[in-house]
């Protein structure tokens, strides 16, 4: 299915959302995550199934000085 990854348009077989991070190589413990503009909390994604033309955002904390 296309979907639509931090603005990007991307060809996924994701079921959910977690496993969209996991092949994505993402470490699930530090991205935060959105569907469709809501916030998706952690203990979620596994239950969070994608669809066609989902809008989703996947954004990694900076850290520094």
């Amino acid at each position: 299915m296309r979907i639509d990854l931090n603005g990007a348009p991307v060809e996924t077989d994701a079921p959910t959302l977690a496993a969209l991070i996991e092949e994505r190589g993402h470490d699930a413990a530090s991205v935060a995550s959105a569907l469709n503009g809501a916030f998706v909390p952690r203990t979620r994604r596994a239950a969070t199934p994608l669809s066609h033309g989902a809008r989703v955002e996947l954004l990694t904390p900076m850290q520094g000085g």
